[in-house]
């Protein structure tokens, strides 16, 4: 590439990219954090990664009309590829990482964290893109390549699957 053609910033990469990760960073650990199921060091490592893989085709994806969304479909894909490399050499244990508790009531938080770790990995990934995210059903399915049929019948699934965990304990924890 041609130093005269492209301007770089003082790290060696494009301005561009910097004020893009700079902006995208914290809404993309927070993301991260709900499809991880609340590991906040896991989460911050996703989002690192996402970032790593939209520097090396930066230039393509500026060009494109919603970087952030790709941005969040890299991060989901990054999630999901990791899942399925971990789950053949790490074993899962019932200690979580300390994270501390924010929010109006830390009690609901760890609930639901609590619950959507034992979703399935696409399950998780669906109810984190349509209600943490608040994506239409095709902005889903495409993001995690799926029918949006199939994107509706998981989320049903998967809110059926809170609600039955939660049961009673929801409506203990909802109240002020």
């Amino acid at each position: 590439m041609d130093s005269s053609t492209t301007t770089r910033g003082a790290d060696g990469g494009p301005p561009e990219f910097r004020e893009f990760a700079v902006s995208q960073a914290r809404h993309l650990v927070r993301t991260a954090y709900l499809l991880t199921g609340g590991d906040a060091h896991l989460a911050e490592d996703l989002a690192q990664e996402a970032l790593g893989k939209l520097y090396g085709s930066w230039r393509r994806i500026s060009r494109m009309e919603n970087p952030a969304g790709y941005a969040r479909t890299v991060l989901v894909n990054t999630f999901l590829s990791h899942r399925c490399r971990r789950s053949s050499s790490e074993r899962v244990t019932d200690t979580f990482a300390e994270a501390p508790g924010r929010g109006d009531d830390p009690a609901l938080r760890v609930a639901l964290l609590g619950v959507l770790a034992e979703l399935p990995q696409q399950d998780r990934a669906v109810l984190v893109l349509r209600y943490w995210e608040d994506l239409g059903v095709e902005e889903t399915a495409a993001a995690l390549r799926l029918t949006p049929s199939a994107v509706r019948s998981r989320a049903s699934r998967a809110l059926a699957r809170l609600r039955t965990r939660l049961g009673d304990q929801f409506d203990d924890l909802a109240r002020p």
